[in-house]
């Protein structure tokens, strides 16, 4: 249901994730780049992609787009050793409209100076939120004490802990989406664009593009599914080849998210101000001026 370039701010600085209703796109960190991106977005890619790395959309379908890294005015890093402009990301989104591969796309970045990576957006029926505007920072949420590191960003953080209360049937529309990490506690100012959007966002559910929920169309034509019987023999040994070839799966050990963002934060260790120290030493000084004067200095040096 999603497409993942799961990786660290840190180490890889890029995250991607495009929701829609018909599949899914994975990727290794080795293979998220520019180039590639751009593929899977517009659908430029060589006809032996296997399907699990395709964007499988058309005009009905959803998009959300989560980005989320290293970035500054009008870019954001791939792997700390190239960059995506806000006009790249703006003429792809115009192929996908042209080439009718979105319905409606949402388009969320968690970054510095954020809001400069919508400003050049023109295509229909795209609504686009930053966490911060043009000469803001984006910070992180409280770190980890285990690894010393922060695992989450502070609009992540927040808008995640907003959406783990939507349900299928929540009425919950994007203008509560906009209000969910006000600056008393993003620190930056979050911003968003719905001008080419064509609906108001308070009748925009937020289950349109988290809902993960499939549209289905009636149709009263008969469908022959009956396949030949050798085609279906021979594809059925080949699935027993590959299952024993296959070896057994095993689930990945998973981080504790929902302990992670509702931990508090550590608090600081007291130590005195550096300009405390430097005082102390001062009266220290003038004491022992004064009791002892100028002259017992020699039996000190």
């Amino acid at each position: 249901m999603a497409v993942s370039y799961r990786l660290g701010r840190a180490a890889i600085a890029f995250t991607a994730v495009l929701l829609f209703s018909f599949g899914s796109v994975a990727a290794s960190h080795i293979e998220v780049t520019v180039e590639n991106f751009l593929r899977v977005l517009t659908g430029r890619i060589p006809p032996s992609t296997p399907r699990s790395k395709r964007l499988l959309s058309d005009d009905r379908s959803n998009i959300l787009i989560y980005m989320t890294g290293h970035g500054g005015n009008g870019f954001l890093k791939f792997q700390d050793s190239e960059e995506i402009t806000n006009i790249e990301l703006a003429d792809a989104f115009e192929q996908m409209w042209q080439k009718r591969r979105y319905n409606e796309l949402l388009f969320i970045i968690d970054t510095c100076q954020g809001a400069s990576m919508y400003e050049r957006f023109y295509s229909p029926n795209i609504m686009a939120l930053a966490s911060s505007q043009v000469g803001e920072d984006s910070l992180s949420h409280q770190p980890d004490p285990a690894i010393g590191v922060h695992l989450m960003d502070r609009y992540t953080f927040y808008v995640l802990e907003f959406l783990e209360e939507i349900n299928p049937a929540s009425q919950t529309n994007m203008n509560d989406l906009f209000q969910v990490c006000p600056k008393s506690l993003c620190v930056s100012t979050p911003g968003h664009r719905t001008d080419l959007f064509q609906r108001d966002p308070k009748n925009v559910l937020i289950t349109d593009f988290f809902g993960s929920v499939r549209k289905v169309e009636i149709t009263t034509e008969t469908i022959n599914l009956q396949q030949d019987s050798e085609i279906m023999e021979s594809s059925y040994k080949e699935d027993e080849m590959d299952e024993e070839l296959m070896e057994p799966l095993k689930y990945a050990e998973q981080l504790p998210v929902a302990q992670i963002i509702h931990q508090k934060p550590k608090l600081k260790d007291w130590h005195p101000p550096g300009g405390f120290i430097l005082g102390l030493w001062a009266l220290i000084i003038m004491v022992f001026f004064k009791t002892y004067g100028i002259k017992h200095m020699k039996f000190i040096f």
